[in-house]
């Protein structure tokens, strides 16, 4: 019996999956290149982390107290510790379930000689027994498959937690730029509000002087109006910008970790250089995931080609009885006994060959989103690299544009001043100048997000490259 034990053992563990191969990146061996784009380096990206790239120290603060608080990532860490045990669970099918029991019993009755009414000495019986039940003999495959179905999908769960972390350390720094640009324009706004009430009480001074009509008084007024609703909006973004990064961060935020303006924080985001080679998209975490997920897939179908085989359980129970505790574990208290049973459906309507047909299909679309998924890494990266090869160009255009409108501003000021030109040309020249300090900030704003894309894009933080750390993994070769 025993030796016979042992061969179905070493049967078990055969499996019926197909071999797994990574499909190949459906995406060119290299960024697309062209005047929209920069040269990039030969080199393969270099491992940083969210601290070499967002270098104000405010900004690792909110970083930091938000890899705590946020509670998308405590939804991702309960997910991970849920996946672990489902597949602890499934693992645990693959070793037999050992249990044991121990009872006692008492026993009397009366003596029908005895002429007195006493009962006759109460008896004692001790059990004691260990049972092997439902182990299910895996010639197959079909348990170890299934193991490494809910081992994959526990690894694909850890990934999608790292892309949670990425997309939130991203999301914080660019909440973050954005409060500097809009504090930048409010003090755009204030100032405009300011000139445009000392246009107001010039043009009103010269009204009342007989030197400009009303209408340049009326026209002042407008620019000085639009100016105060603009500080109402900029005031209204900047209360928004802080209940955003408060839900990111997942807790009130300290005043004193909030930039001052965009000048002040953009030159805090640190370039970051992409490598030529398209690989470098493998280590997203997205990508990993979905590689994951296509690995479950593919078990699956092990498991259901092994489905179509018979199964075998085996049983055991090895047990011990003794009238005296005493003797409860002498040679005559022991007993043993053992059995099999196999099991095959003769007929289920072709429900088998469907369910490993239904595998396949969900492998083939597995594979298509894990292909899709490199695709998209490639394109959000290529739209990245164009943005930072034009963003320069425009930045200089745009800034070269600012200081024109400045210096047209206070000629045209000077010159109605001076009584030489209508407030006509003196009010298009200073709403030309707002606009163009907007447009300015806005561009600025466009260049710092850009390096976050760039940092969100490439998954490029080191903190996530490491391999999953997953529970002991348990050999399924026969």
């Amino acid at each position: 019996m025993t030796m016979g034990v042992m061969a179905a053992l070493a049967l078990a563990g055969c499996s019926m999956e197909p071999k797994y191969i990574q499909p190949a990146a459906p995406v060119p061996p290299g960024w697309p290149v062209g005047d929209a784009y920069l040269r990039q380096s030969e080199a393969a990206l270099p491992a940083v982390t969210y601290r070499d790239i967002f270098r104000d120290a405010r900004l690792q603060k909110l970083i930091e107290q938000a890899l705590t608080e946020n509670r998308d990532l405590r939804l991702a860490a309960a997910n991970i510790r849920a996946a672990r045990e489902q597949y602890r669970i499934q693992r645990a099918d693959r070793l037999p379930d050992v249990s044991a029991g121990a009872g006692a019993t008492v026993s009397g009755g009366q003596s029908s000689n005895s002429a007195a009414s006493s009962g006759s000495d109460p008896r004692t019986r001790f059990t004691a027994d260990v049972g092997i039940t439902g182990f299910e003999l895996d010639l197959f495959g079909r348990v170890a498959s299934l193991t490494r179905a809910e081992q994959n999908r526990y690894f694909a769960t850890e990934a999608g937690a790292r892309a949670t972390y990425l997309t939130l350390v991203g999301d914080i720094a660019s909440a973050w730029l954005t409060y500097a640009a809009d504090a930048s324009l409010l003090q755009i706004a204030q100032d405009t509000a300011a000139n445009a009430g000392n246009s107001v009480r010039l043009t009103r001074a010269r009204l009342q002087g007989g030197i400009a009509p009303r209408t340049d008084l009326r026209q002042a007024e407008q620019v000085l109006e639009g100016a105060r609703a603009d500080l109402a909006e900029q005031r209204t973004a900047l209360a928004q910008d802080i209940n955003a990064l408060q839900l990111l961060v997942g807790a009130p935020i300290d005043p004193a970790l909030l930039p001052k303006s965009l000048d002040e924080a953009a030159p805090t985001i640190a370039e970051l250089p992409a490598g030529v080679d398209s690989g470098v998209l493998l280590r997203r975490p997205d990508v990993v995931q979905a590689e994951y997920q296509l690995r479950a897939a593919n078990a699956e179908i092990g498991a259901a080609r092994a489905a179509l085989f018979p199964r075998i359980s085996l049983t055991g129970l090895l047990g011990l009885a003794s009238n005296a505790l005493t003797g409860l574990f002498s040679g005559s208290g022991f007993n043993w006994s053992a059995g099999g049973d196999a099991s095959y459906s003769i007929f289920n309507a072709g429900a088998g060959k469907a369910n490993v047909r239904l595998s396949e299909a969900q492998r083939d679309a597995a594979v298509a989103s894990y292909e899709r998924a490199i695709q998209s890494a490639f394109r959000e990266v290529a739209d990245a690299l164009a943005r930072r090869g034009t963003i320069t160009e425009q930045l200089r255009a745009t800034q070269a544009q600012e200081s024109a409108a400045a210096d047209t501003f206070r000629l045209a000021e000077a010159r109605y001043r001076g009584g030489i030109d209508t407030f006509l040309s003196s009010l298009d020249a200073q709403r030309s100048l707002y606009s163009a300090r907007r447009t300015l900030v806005n561009t600025r704003l466009v260049q710092a997000s850009n390096l976050v894309t760039l940092y969100r894009t490439l998954g490029g933080d080191s903190l996530l490259q490491a391999t999953p750390q997953g529970p002991e993994t348990v050999s399924t070769q026969p």
